[in-house]
């Protein structure tokens, strides 16, 4: 079947309703820029998920970024994270009060900071999925490597399936899931079979143009009520995942329970520094409480797919892209924002 077959069959959808969710931020974003809601039949309802890793990072630990920052250490980050509130203050806001937050694209450019100003202690703000977590352990091995005795890393690393079989546990009616297209790079689209099959929902690997897109979206249509798992992107995507990424990973990293933002505490479903290089570690521990600044923030509810962003009693009032009351509408892989900047209804 082609692209315009496609696009005829999911434009014209008289079937059940179903409820498709995407946990890729990435892919949020991409659905909302190609317009791919407006293609597809009233029938058809995509369900953004908790696949943002800012947006679920829990206002503790900004909290922590910040009470660093304050004791004279470095805070290096992604840009996104800079914005996201935590209970009380956001990084960007205490950086106007003097803490020093240094903004980088690559977490080994803390390396080069490090290097040049020795007596400076340097923290980063170790935030992602299997995606970065690789990456994190690169760093880690550079660090021992280097020598380097003036960086630290605090984590919020999570991962993927045990936070979708949460989401599931909880009740949230899903028929089918976009898998996590740069996580499943990585892990392989294997580590989602168990779950399509415990639950009996099909979950279809995509790639990020709006042809790809609607492809999957097909694909895990013709598959609802099935416990399988399609891969539609296999130019990128194979069952095993990147083996080596995976074991740097776990050479570095333990696996933990982690608090989400909007889910609480689930099992399983972090990575923590091991104990042999708990030294590297900034004090990640201990930080589960999530504390709205804005008591009727929904993001909670958004992450978990119960309402849509533009339900929630903010969402283009109070909450903007520039004056962002909760994490969904800081980062571009955020559902608020990619609602908000491309006009979805």
């Amino acid at each position: 079947m082609d692209i315009e077959m496609i696009k005829d069959y999911l434009g014209s959808y008289d079937g059940p309703e179903v409820r498709i969710m995407e946990i890729c931020g990435s892919h949020t974003h991409a659905i909302a820029e190609y317009g791919i809601r407006s293609l597809i039949s009233e029938k058809i309802h995509l369900i953004s998920g908790p696949g943002c890793p800012v947006c679920v990072s829990t206002s503790s630990y900004i909290d922590k970024l910040i009470e660093l920052g304050r004791l004279g250490k470095v805070i290096v980050s992604f840009g996104d994270l800079i914005r996201v509130p935590g209970s009380d203050k956001s990084l960007s806001e205490v950086k106007g009060e003097g803490v020093r937050v240094e903004m980088v694209y690559s977490p080994l450019d803390i390396l080069e900071m490090a290097e040049n100003e020795p007596q400076t202690e340097f923290v980063f703000a170790a935030v992602g999925f299997e995606t970065t977590a690789p990456v994190y352990a690169l760093l880690v091995e550079e660090i021992l490597s280097m020598g380097l005795k003036n960086v630290k890393l605090l984590t919020s690393i999570k991962t993927m399936p045990e936070v979708i079989e949460s989401v599931l546990d909880q009740g949230t009616e899903i028929d089918g899931f976009f898998a996590p297209g740069h996580v499943s790079v990585v892990t392989g689209y294997g580590v989602f079979e168990k779950i399509a099959k415990k639950h009996s929902v099909p979950f279809g690997v995509a790639g990020f143009t709006g042809e790809r897109l609607l492809v999957a979206l097909y694909g895990i249509i013709q598959n609802i009520g099935q416990g399988v798992v399609k891969n539609y992107y296999p130019s990128v995507v194979t069952r095993e995942g990147n083996v080596k990424a995976v074991e740097k990973m776990y050479r570095y990293f333990d696996v933990c329970d982690a608090t989400w933002r909007g889910l609480g505490e689930v099992k399983s479903s972090g990575l923590m520094l091991k104990d042999e290089y708990a030294f590297l570690d900034a004090g990640s521990s201990g930080l589960e409480k999530d504390i709205k600044k804005n008591p009727a923030c929904c993001c909670d509810k958004v992450l978990t797919g119960k309402i849509k962003p533009n339900d929630c009693p903010l969402y283009g009032k109070l909450c903007t892209p520039t004056s962002p009351q909760g994490a969904c509408m800081v980062s571009g892989e955020g559902s608020c924002f990619s609602y908000f900047s491309n006009n979805v209804d």
